[in-house]
């Protein structure tokens, strides 16, 4: 998987989840890897780019807001969101933007 997701020509969605994590993995790692895999597998997952230091900010990318509304709801998903409230993150953001224009090299 490539550092930087490679998107379709615009417009597309980013989800934006931005988070301070606690102390201690806890299984975070296994679970954020599974995560990865699941989305990767959802109709209308186009890719994720990530990175963590203080602040982890992870942005995935979907084809339209149908497909992003899927996710959420996956019974998978829906349980790592839960342990995330409960024991990974001390505080966190998503957010949808619609991108209308990307370039770069």
């Amino acid at each position: 998987m490539s550092l930087i997701a490679t998107t379709p020509k615009p417009p597309y969605y980013a989800v934006i989840f931005t988070s301070l994590r606690t102390e201690g993995d806890h299984g975070y790692a296994d679970m954020a890897d599974r995560m990865v895999q699941l989305a990767s597998e959802q109709p209308g997952f186009i890719g994720i780019e990530s990175a963590r230091e203080e602040v982890g900010i992870t942005v995935s990318y979907w084809r339209d807001l149908e497909s992003i509304k899927q996710w959420k709801a996956n019974a998978e998903h829906l349980v790592a969101q839960k342990l995330g409230r409960e024991q990974w993150y001390s505080s966190f953001k998503t957010r949808i933007a619609k991108v209308e224009r990307d370039y770069g090299s």
